[in-house]
C-alpha cells in the first residue's frame, strides 16, 4: 500500500480551481477596462454595460461602504440600464487574495442574472479580481 502525503497547511492553487484565470490570461476587457480601477484595501463594484456591438456604453463603480460587502442601490441600476445596453459584466475585487466566490456573491450574482435577463439583458459575466488573477462565473460555469 502506498500513500501519498500533502503538505500540511498548503491550499490548492486559485489556478487549479475551475474559473480561475490568471493575469497574464486576461482579456482586454479585464485587464484593461477593470483590473485598474480596483483599490487592493477596500472591496468595491463595478458594472459595465455593453450595446450590441460590444461598446462601452455605460460603467458605474460602487464602493463599499464596509471593508467587506458590497451592494448595489437601485439607482445604480438606473443609470446603467440605458436603452442601448445588451449586456452587463459585474466585477468586484477580493482584498483578501481568495478568488473564490462567497455565498454572498453567488447569490447577488444569481438575482442580478435573473433581473437582467426579465429586461432583456443578459449578465455576460461576474469577475472576482484579486492580485494573481480572477474568477470568471462564465467560465466556472456558474452562470
Amino acid at each position: 500500500m502506498m500513500t501519498i502525503f500533502e503538505p500540511v497547511g498548503k491550499a490548492h492553487a486559485a489556478a487549479m480551481r475551475p474559473g480561475f484565470v490568471p493575469c497574464d490570461a486576461e482579456g482586454a476587457v479585464a485587464a484593461q477596462l477593470l483590473r485598474p480601477r480596483f483599490d487592493d484595501d477596500r472591496e468595491s463594484l463595478l458594472l459595465a454595460a455593453f450595446d450590441a456591438f460590444e461598446r462601452l456604453v455605460r460603467f458605474e463603480s460602487i464602493d463599499s461602504e464596509t471593508p467587506r460587502r458590497c451592494i448595489i442601490p437601485p439607482r445604480c441600476w438606473r443609470r446603467l440600464l440605458v436603452s442601448s445596453t445588451a449586456t452587463v459584466v459585474m466585477a468586484h475585487n477580493h482584498p483578501s487574495g481568495i478568488a473564490w466566490p462567497s455565498d454572498a456573491d453567488i447569490a447577488a450574482t444569481h438575482d442580478a442574472a435573473l433581473f437582467l435577463r426579465t429586461i432583456g439583458i443578459d449578465l455576460a459575466d461576474h469577475l472576482i479580481f484579486v492580485a494573481d488573477g480572477h474568477f470568471s462565473f462564465r467560465t466556472a460555469q456558474m452562470l
